[in-house]
């Protein structure tokens, strides 16, 4: 007959009920004894591990309701259920023990059917449990595999669809993988300022990353002539190119609602899953914007600009000033930098440009990594 693999301590200073209970279980169950509380303690933590441990209380040295004290104190024997088997038979006895984590309480001198099928009984238990648990965490294994690879698709889609602007922009390079390691830069130096750590809580730092590549998304909408053109644009020209920003706006709005209205899945709960399309919609929209409500498409100015576009907005410009365009050459470091402090609280967020200040080494490192050909 095929035995469980389960392991029983019995743990008894009477010899005597030690042979009772081990002829009782051992031909169903591994056994192993201890006759003092010590031993008991060096038996629960070596191999095999007990499945289940009965227990006398009224023991020399160490009484039972100690020992189950320092079981429960240690890490690995904490969980192993623990049956008392006592002579004490008042109620007020049965409850001390069953309030000090026993799982339950046989009185002496034992019935073997009883002792048996409750042995069997929490046995089972722990089996289911660790069934539980083993399930538990193949589903935390898989639902984490999932989300793994649902971030790397949307990183993915996110860089294609941004990639889609960039490439028709041939003047352009590296210029989303800057911009978005500049944005990372100042998001993650911003969340150490309690006025905006409570605006960039991990969750919507990562979705003000993913989405930076997306902020010129709009210029898909932009006529060849006018985006590709090697010169100066005419105001006529320029004025078109400005509705980049609401063409990518407007794009990525209309993709969110597409989506939620054709969402017909019982899960639908809320508008989490896209929130950071919608990070995305607010710099695509506003990254033009000023702080002294000069900047376009809808002059906002101040906090009325979301937090994302403003960081946007400065490492747009870096990054514009310092490389090199068909129609002017790439400024120095230097050079950025004193525009872009010409610019604090007229175009950029003062915050903003005392966090680059703070962080422009990791700017210089990022534009070095990322440099085009």
């Amino acid at each position: 007959m095929h035995l469980p693999h389960e392991t029983v301590l019995l743990v008894d200073d009477q010899p005597e009920n030690l042979s009772i209970l081990a002829d009782l279980l051992e031909p169903y169950y591994r056994v192993k004894v201890a006759d003092c509380g010590e031993r008991a303690l060096r038996a629960a933590v070596s191999e095999p591990r007990p499945d289940l441990i009965l227990l006398d209380v009224m023991m020399p040295d160490l009484d039972g309701y100690a020992v189950l004290s320092r079981l429960h104190a240690n890490a690995s024997t904490k969980d192993i259920p623990v049956i008392f088997v006592t002579a004490r038979d008042s109620a007020e006895d049965e409850e001390r023990g069953l309030e000090l984590g026993a799982v339950d309480y046989i009185v002496k001198p034992i019935r073997p059917l009883v002792v048996l099928a409750r042995v069997r009984t929490h046995l089972e238990n722990r089996r289911a449990q660790h069934l539980l648990a083993d399930q538990n965490k193949f589903l935390e294994a898989e639902i984490a595999r999932r989300m793994h690879d649902n971030e790397i698709i949307q990183s993915a889609s996110l860089s294609a669809l941004a990639m889609l602007a960039e490439m028709r922009d041939t003047d352009t390079g590296n210029h989303i993988y800057r911009t978005q390691g500049y944005v990372e830069v100042l998001a993650r130096a911003l969340t150490q300022h309690p006025e905006y750590a409570d605006q960039l809580p991990p969750e919507q730092l990562m979705r003000v990353v993913k989405a930076a590549p997306l902020h010129d998304i709009g210029k898909v909408g932009i006529p060849d002539r006018i985006l590709l053109k090697p010169g100066t644009l005419t105001e006529e020209e320029f004025a078109i190119m400005r509705t980049h920003a609401t063409i990518g706006s407007e794009a990525i709005a209309q993709a969110m609602t597409k989506v939620q209205a054709a969402d017909h899945s019982s899960y639908r709960s809320d508008s989490r899953p896209l929130a950071f399309l919608d990070v995305a919609r607010q710099i695509a929209q506003s990254h033009h914007e000023r702080w002294d409500g000069t900047g376009y498409p809808e002059r906002k100015q101040g906090t009325d600009i979301p937090l994302p576009a403003r960081i946007m907005a400065l490492a747009d410009v870096f990054d514009a000033l310092t490389t090199r365009r068909v129609y002017k050459p790439a400024l120095t470091t230097e050079q950025a930098t004193d525009i872009i402090c010409q610019g604090r609280g007229k175009h950029f967020d003062p915050d903003i440009v005392d966090v680059f200040l703070q962080e422009r080494e990791q700017f210089i490192r990022i534009a070095h990594q990322y440099a085009d050909d």
